[in-house]
This record gives C-alpha cells, sequence and structure tokens, in this order.
C-alpha cells in the first residue's frame, strides 16, 4: 500500500501550495475539506492542518472530524491549524493586540526533530489575526519571535506538531527544511513517489481498469489532455481513440501542425475540422458568456458524433487534473460540485460512458514533469496555456471571420517574436485581442481608420493571480511594426499592463 500524507483544508489560500511542497519531497499527499470523514489507515502517515480565514473563537469555526488526542499518526497544525491544536489540549487563543502579517524572524530556536538545522534568525512568512496566549499543559515551545512567543510547539509525549507561520510559502526561508523535517524525520516517509513510479503504477492501473474495452478521448493541443493521452496509450495502445476538433478558433495553422504531432507520436488520432458550423453560430453573437455556451454544445455535438463513429467505445479519457478536483469541492461541506467549465462538460453523462483520468491527483508542473519522463516533446509540454473558446474569448464583440484572419495573423507574429527572441518559456500566457475600435492613423499620405490589437502577456504559477510581463520596448517596437507594416486592416498596436487581480488574463 502506497504511503499518503493528509493535508486538511480549512479554506487556507495556501493549502494546495502545501501540497505542491510535500510532493516536491517525492511524497504523495491529499487534500480533503476539514469536515470530511477521513478514513486514517495503514497507508496514512501523518496529517496536516492548514491555515483558515476563520479564528478559532468564532462560534461556528471550522472543526475537523478528527480526534486528535488519540491520532496515532503524526500530525503537523500550521497557522489555523496551531491554534486549533491549542484550544483541543487545554490552551488559550485570544485576538492579538498587534495582528501580524508578512515577513517575521524566529529569535529562539529549542532543537526538536522539526526544526533540525534550522538556526535562530530564520525568516518565516506569517498571516494571522489570533495568537496563542496561553499554552496547553505540556507543551513545548520550540521556536518563538519577537511578538509571537508561540511560533512553534510540541504536545509532549506526542508526535503532534503546531507552527504559527507558514513554511510552504518562498518567503519563509527554512520552510522546505522544516517540511523535509516533518515529513521524512517524523512521519518516517520514504519519499518514493516519483514521476517514473507515477508512470509505471498508473499505466498498470489503466491495463486493469479498462482490459480489453476501447476509450475516446478528445484532445486539445495542450499540456493535460496530451499527457493523458501518452500513459493511456502505453498502456492500452491502439485501444485508445483520440479526436481533435478544430472549432476555426484556433491560432494560425495551430489545426494542422498540432494534429501532425500526434500522429508523429504514434497516437490513433483523428482530426475533425468543424469551423464552417461553429462560426456560423457564432455569426452576430457579442455576449461572452453565450459565446462560451454556444462553443460548448457544439463541442459536445460534434465530439459526440465523431465518437459514435468509434464502436463499442466503453470510456471517456479526460485531462483532468488535482486543482480541478479541489476546487470542485467545498470546504464548507462535504458536497461536490464541478465547475461548468470542467474540461468536456457534460459528456460523460450524454455518451454513457465510464470516466477515466489519470492525471487527477497532478498539479500542472507535475503533468509537464510527468509527461516529459513519458517522452511528450516540449513544444507540446511548454505550450502556453490556451483558452477552450479559444480566439473568441480575445475578439471583443461580434466574431466575422475577417476579425478572426487579423487576429490569427498578429497573434502569430507576436507567439513567434516570443519564440525567436527567446522571451516564450518566461512568460506564462501571451497572445493578442481583436478590440473593439478603430483609430485615426497615416499610411503613406493617407488617412486611415481601421482596427485596433492589444497584446497581453502575462507571469503565473497556477492562474489564480498574475502579473504583466515587462518586455523590452525594443521588441515591443518591432511587433507593433511589424503587425502593422503586414497585416492590412491593422493601424494601431497597444500593450496591456494590467495584473490580476484586479483584471483577468482573457478579456472576455
Amino acid at each position: 500500500m502506497e504511503e499518503k500524507l493528509i493535508i486538511l483544508d480549512f479554506g487556507s489560500q495556501y493549502t494546495q501550495l502545501i501540497a505542491r511542497r510535500v510532493r516536491e519531497l517525492n511524497v504523495y499527499c491529499e487534500i480533503h475539506p476539514y469536515n470530511a470523514d477521513v478514513a486514517i489507515d495503514d497507508s496514512v502517515i501523518g496529517v496536516i492542518l492548514s491555515g483558515s480565514p476563520c479564528s478559532v473563537r468564532d462560534a461556528d469555526h471550522p472543526e475537523p472530524q478528527l480526534d486528535a488526542l488519540n491520532l496515532t499518526v503524526p500530525v503537523l497544525g500550521i497557522c489555523y491549524g496551531a491554534q486549533w491544536l491549542a484550544t483541543k489540549f487545554g490552551g488559550q487563543v485570544e485576538a492579538s493586540k498587534h495582528r501580524e502579517y508578512g515577513r517575521a524572524n524566529l529569535v529562539t530556536i529549542n532543537e526538536s526533530r522539526l526544526t533540525a538545522g534550522i538556526a535562530a534568525g530564520s525568516q518565516v512568512w506569517m498571516s494571522h489575526g489570533d495568537t496563542i496566549t496561553q499554552k496547553p499543559e505540556g507543551v513545548e515551545i520550540l521556536a518563538s519571535t519577537d511578538s509571537v512567543e508561540v511560533a512553534a510547539y510540541r504536545i509532549t509525549g506526542k508526535d503532534i506538531y503546531a507552527i504559527q507561520f507558514h513554511p510552504e510559502v518562498t518567503h519563509s526561508t527554512d520552510g522546505k527544511a522544516l517540511l523535509s523535517n516533518f515529513v521524512r524525520n517524523i512521519c518516517g516517509a520514504h519519499s518514493t513517489w516519483t514521476p517514473a513510479h507515477f508512470i509505471e503504477t498508473t499505466v498498470e492501473e489503466i491495463r486493469e481498469k479498462v482490459g480489453e474495452e476501447r476509450v475516446i478521448l478528445g484532445l486539445s493541443g495542450g499540456v493535460d489532455s496530451s499527457v493523458a493521452a501518452m500513459l493511456i496509450h502505453k498502456a492500452i495502445g491502439k485501444q485508445l481513440y483520440c479526436i481533435f476538433v478544430n472549432n476555426g478558433l484556433l491560432r494560425k495553422d495551430e489545426y494542422d501542425s498540432v494534429l501532425e504531432s500526434y500522429q508523429s507520436l504514434g497516437l490513433n488520432v483523428r482530426g475533425v475540422d468543424a469551423t464552417d458550423l461553429f462560426l456560423d453560430e457564432l455569426e452576430g453573437v457579442t455576449d461572452p458568456e453565450t459565446k462560451r455556451k454556444i462553443i460548448g454544445r457544439l463541442f459536445i455535438d460534434v465530439f459526440d458524433k465523431a465518437a459514435h463513429e468509434v464502436e463499442d467505445v466503453k470510456w471517456l479519457a479526460q485531462g483532468t487534473i488535482y486543482p480541478d478536483v479541489i476546487e470542485s469541492v467545498s470546504v464548507n461541506g462535504p458536497s461536490a460540485t464541478i465547475k461548468s467549465h470542467h474540461n468536456v462538460g457534460g459528456l460523460p453523462e450524454k455518451m454513457n460512458l465510464r470516466l477515466l483520468e489519470p492525471l487527477n491527483t497532478l498539479f500542472k508542473d507535475e503533468v509537464r514533469t510527468i509527461g516529459k519522463e513519458a517522452g511528450v516533446p516540449d513544444a507540446i509540454l511548454k505550450r502556453h496555456p490556451f483558452p477552450g473558446p479559444g480566439l473568441a474569448i480575445r475578439i471583443i464583440g461580434d466574431i466575422t471571420r475577417d476579425k478572426l484572419r487579423i487576429l490569427q495573423e498578429a497573434d502569430a507574429i507576436f507567439i513567434n517574436g516570443l519564440k525567436t527572441s527567446g522571451f516564450y518559456d518566461d512568460v506564462w500566457q501571451a497572445g493578442a485581442i481583436f478590440l473593439p475600435v478603430q483609430s485615426v492613423g497615416v499610411m503613406g499620405d493617407e488617412r486611415t481608420y481601421e482596427n485596433v490589437i492589444c497584446l497581453r502577456a502575462v507571469t503565473s504559477l497556477d492562474g489564480m493571480t498574475a502579473d504583466w510581463v515587462d518586455l523590452p520596448h525594443h521588441f515591443l517596437a518591432d511587433v507593433s511594426n511589424k503587425i502593422i507594416n503586414t497585416i492590412k486592416g491593422i493601424n494601431r498596436v497597444v500593450y496591456d499592463i494590467s495584473s490580476k487581480p484586479p483584471a483577468t488574463i482573457e478579456w472576455e
């Protein structure tokens, strides 16, 4: 039975980051809502309690379904988790006289298995409005800051540890060392959860689950569906049938180039060009949500029709990744609500197929690592995220074939420029947007009244927040000149310098 850690989520913005840090130690972990009835079986080697925006002093504060006093595996409470443990063992938590947010330093550290190798002065990241003012009896203080006496502690005689700061964020300089101490030294993790191990076990699980039956998978050209396809292909070969739908809203020449790359990987893939169907139905539509719904509905129809041309299909494969699963479950209750844009929407129900989701325990960076190990080329693995509705939501207002042509040409110049200049891999997502305005210009001796293109490039870790990329002015000038001089219909190029929040990455 494979070892794992359980992380109970109390609603902290950092919970997924805790999991990522544990995974970086080659240890498998799972996130569950704090009120989930989680079985602590022989595979569980430890439990981590996350932070929370709530206070243990609130009447309806989150209470996990966990008997911490009699738990037989090690426990680490972080921030709210530390305060909740303190109250359970008889301590006192009160509102801080001085709320502590941001950087702090551990001025005193007592030697322990949790703090091994961490010296006094170590910087940590605080984010709390409450403080443990009275420690429980039998508690050993392991670290303090200038303003927080109980910054880290241990329940004497038990493998129950707690810290008031966040070791998972990069601002805590020895945070990874502390988590490693807990995971490896206290929980005894063997750190066997590696890309090669994941591929081996996942391929074997797919073989056992699917047997001789057929699987259908919708490819998008993106990282997740491509890596899922390669893993399933390794397991069952030609029993996997892939469908790549061209909705007419892809980047310039993308349909042919991506289809060719899939075929070169040996995948059993069929391309379906439904450009006219999508563009005809989108004609005159300006509302972004209506665009999305039309595209989603048509995709299901086209995919369903193509899938029914394959006989005896029993499984629908999807590139669902772990954040999709986590975000589908409410921390305020055990009910699961699937996001409306979750991969291919209503297809499993419509087609009466069983779901196969080989990546649903992985984060995006782990998917790329697994993909590289599985032989997926960098051209796919390093591809920027691209919205499901494609360029439909990068044409503000109604969509016409001429606007689409102009945008594809401008986007190609921008993206190719990023690649040839060496900036592409440093940018998380980039693209061009066709704005619903025209501006006055002068070309030669003539006055023009033509379209405006906006360029957008952002850096991000997961898309939840993003910052605009400060691309060199000479690069932007070169791209602007090339777009205006080579694409008829554009006389102005602007650059978006908005961060998320308050803006979003996409304009629609």
